[in-house]
Order: C-alpha cells, then sequence, then structure tokens
C-alpha cells in the first residue's frame, strides 16, 4: 500500500488560490477539518495499539501463543500510526514532499512493510485459531514452545518486506530513470499494472481467500460436533435404563452444576474415584473391594445394592464430566469463531475497495477513477489499523480485564476482591 499515491492524483488537479491556507487542493475550512480528522485517526490509532501492548506487559496471562501473534499485529498497527500518518499529513494537506529523496524512499518502505505485515498478521492469527479448533490436542501441545511463535512472527515481517521492499529500492536503477517528479513521493512501480496485480494478489487476494477459509472450516468444525452432540444426547436418552439415572444429558449437566456448588463436594473428578459426602477418603469406583471396613458392612446389609448402583454410578460421573467438557469446549469454540468473522469482515470491508480501484486505476492508466472514491478508499486502510484494538476487547474476554485492569484498577480490585468473597 502506498498511501502518496492518492496525492499524487490530487496534486494534478491542485491549483494555488487567494484565501487558500496552502498552496494545495483544498480550501481553509476543508483543510482544518481533515487536520483534525486526522489527528484524531492518528491518536486512536497510537494509543489504542500502544494499549494492547502495554496490556502484555502488565497482565502475565496474556501471553500465550496466539495472543502473540495479536502482539505482533498491534505493533505493525501502532508503527503505521506514529510513522506512516505523522509524515502523510504535511504532504497530503500541502501537495509537497518536502522531506528529501531518501526519506521518501524509506516512508514508502515503511508504509508497504507496516500495512502488508498487518495483513500477513491477520491470516497468522486465523491460522492459529483454525488450528486450535481442528487440531485441538497438537495444538495444546505446542502452546509452549514461545520460539515457535516468534519464529512465524519473525516470518511474517520478512515476507511483507520482500513483496515490495526491493521493488521500492530497486526499481528507478534497474529502470535506469525514475517517473516520480520532484516534491512528489510515490512508488516508482505507480503506473505498472502487471506487478500491481500480482502484488495484490500476494498482498489481499490470497490472505483474504485463506481466512476466509479457515474461518468457513472453524465454522463447519463447531457445525458437525454440535450435531455430534446432539445425536449422543438421542443415543444416551434411548439406552439408559429406567430408573437409572438422569434420562438425557441435560440433566446429567444439572446434577454436574448442583454437584459443583455444593460445599461437601467441590468437584467431580475426571477419574473413577468419587469424594464421599463430609468425608476426606475416596472411593474407587471401579474396584468395590477397596471399601472402607464401614462401607463394607454397610454394603452386606444392603444386601450388595451398594455395589450394583457402582457401575452406573461411574458412568454417570464420566457422562456429567465429560459433557461439561464437551460443552464448554463448544462454547469456547463459538466464540473463536465469532471474533475471527468480526476480524476478517473488517479486514475485507477496508482492504477490498482500494485494492479494486487500484487494479482498475492502474488497468485504465488513472483515467476512470474518481479521485475522491480513491482516496476514500485509500483512509480506509489506515482505518482499519485503528479499529484491530478495538476488536480485541470486544472479542476476547482476556483482554477486556486487562484494559480495565490498566485503565479502571481501583474498580478492576474492587470486582476481584468480590469474587474472591
Amino acid at each position: 500500500m502506498d498511501s502518496s499515491r492518492v496525492y499524487e492524483m490530487n496534486r494534478s488537479e491542485a491549483v494555488g488560490k487567494t484565501g487558500h491556507l496552502f498552496n494545495g487542493p483544498y480550501s481553509v475550512l476543508w483543510t482544518i477539518i481533515l487536520s483534525f480528522l486526522i489527528a484524531l485517526l492518528v491518536v486512536a490509532t497510537v494509543l489504542g495499539n500502544a494499549l494492547v501492548m502495554l496490556a502484555f506487559v502488565v497482565d502475565t496471562s496474556l501471553r500465550t501463543q496466539n495472543n502473540f501473534f495479536l502482539l505482533n499485529l498491534a505493533i505493525s498497527d501502532f508503527l503505521v500510526g506514529a510513522l506512516c500518518m505523522p509524515l502523510y499529513v504535511p504532504y497530503v494537506l500541502t501537495g509537497k514532499w518536502t522531506f528529501g529523496k531518501t526519506l521518501c524512499k524509506l516512508w514508502l518502505v515503511m508504509d508497504y512493510l507496516l500495512c502488508t505485515s498487518s495483513v500477513f498478521n491477520i491470516v497468522l492469527i486465523s491460522y492459529d485459531r483454525f488450528l486450535s479448533v481442528t487440531q485441538a490436542v497438537a495444538y495444546r501441545a505446542q502452546q509452549r514452545k514461545t520460539l515457535h511463535a516468534v519464529s512465524k512472527m519473525v516470518l511474517v515481517w520478512v515476507l511483507a518486506f520482500l513483496l515490495y521492499g526491493p521493488a521500492i529500492i530497486a526499481w528507478e536503477h534497474i529502470a535506469g530513470h525514475s517517473i516520480v517528479e520532484k516534491e512528489e513521493c510515490y512508488a516508482e512501480f505507480y503506473y505498472n499494472w502487471y506487478f500491481l496485480i500480482t502484488a495484490s494478489t500476494v498482498e489481499f487476494f490470497t490472505p483474504f481467500i485463506s481466512v476466509t477459509f479457515f474461518n468457513v472450516s472453524i465454522y463447519l468444525n463447531i457445525r458437525w460436533r454440535t450435531q455430534s452432540r446432539q445425536a449422543l444426547n438421542k443415543e444416551t436418552r434411548g439406552v439408559e435404563p429406567e430408573g437409572s439415572g438422569p434420562d438425557t444429558l441435560s440433566e446429567l449437566s444439572t446434577q454436574d452444576k448442583e454437584l459443583s456448588q455444593s460445599k461437601p463436594m467441590t468437584s467431580v473428578p475426571m477419574g473413577p474415584c468419587l469424594e464421599l459426602e463430609g468425608k476426606a477418603e475416596t472411593i474407587d469406583l471401579m474396584n468395590p473391594g477397596d471399601l472402607a471396613p464401614k462401607e463394607k458392612d454397610a454394603e452386606k446389609s444392603k444386601g450388595g445394592e451398594f455395589s450394583q448402583r457402582l457401575p452406573s454410578m461411574s458412568k454417570r460421573t464420566r457422562a456429567i464430566s465429560q459433557t461439561s467438557a464437551q460443552r464448554f469446549r463448544l462454547l469456547r469454540d463459538k466464540k473463536v469463531a465469532k471474533s475471527l468473522a468480526i476480524i476478517v469482515c473488517t479486514f475485507g470491508v477496508c482492504w477490498a475497495p482500494y485494492t479494486l480501484l487500484m487494479i482498475i486505476r492502474a488497468a485504465c492508466n488513472d483515467s476512470c477513477i474518481s479521485r475522491y472514491w480513491y482516496e476514500v478508499s485509500f483512509w480506509l486502510l489506515w482505518i482499519n489499523s485503528a479499529i484491530n484494538p478495538v476488536l480485541y476487547p470486544l472479542c476476547h474476554s482476556s483482554f477486556r480485564k486487562a484494559f480495565m485492569k490498566l485503565l479502571c484498577p481501583k474498580k478492576f480490585k474492587m470486582k476481584a476482591s468480590l469474587r474472591s468473597t
């Protein structure tokens, strides 16, 4: 993405008139309005992404593999607001690049690098969520491999640089001349349709197809597991003997909730052991011979009724635990799919207009696209960097807690104390 491409069109139509604040394309009123809006966008982008990065410093619970990828995205978006936008402001308002050719190329490299890395980070986040849902066991085994996550983060930056960086630096030398006029700043391949269509395929079309595939795969996986769970409910309802226990897994989950809330029994173990109410000892549900003497007497006095009920109790306990764990995973994965869908849709809305208009503009040699529509599509790219930090607290409870801890520490401590009591 080259933010200066937009102004190249504006400058061709700009004229200096009396009453204008600058010798640029905008009147005094519009210059003030645009300055204010750009300043708001810069502040929102910088502060929002800085808050995400600060949350990682303050809250150690956020330092998981998938959240590291969100940190990588926040770094690229933060640098967009801190480096790219401020340098663009005087250029877009005055119509002149006054910082020299060397700084122009450096700014172009940073602009392309940061915006492309933001796109690749979204792909990486989507792929990570895809693995967490479809390959949960293998994914959990890699959660402590921080070096593995860091290598992926570095790879994102390397690929983002290789896509545009060498072309920005070496295009002029390879072509033997420069098409960029004095006091302007845009990439040498600005009018090269073949390069732009190739780069756009790598930068937008392939990433968008990829994240769409990951999101659809997550949805289908969750849908299949939900249907499997419903089938299991029906099967369990049909197999359960009359009078031996709850009729459905829903009732099992109700009993599970009651068990977890009772004071004598704080939890139901996942294994074959079940804690006796009001006692510290445990009994092995799979081996009635290991009962304590008192329990043995009770078993004999009741004619073995207790031992006959043990297999049913064991099955019910396991069913309760498995059903609760399955329900928790389904709810978690549904949240993952929802948050991923929001990020993907935002990415598509912000990037698709610019990419399509850029390709059309290059094909028709800058004569069929209104500069106003093109500039609106361009600003959507940087707006995406400001929106991304807002998506985190909306989609992730861990980020909401971290942000509350940073912004409202007293309120956070009050809530924490209420939970502990």
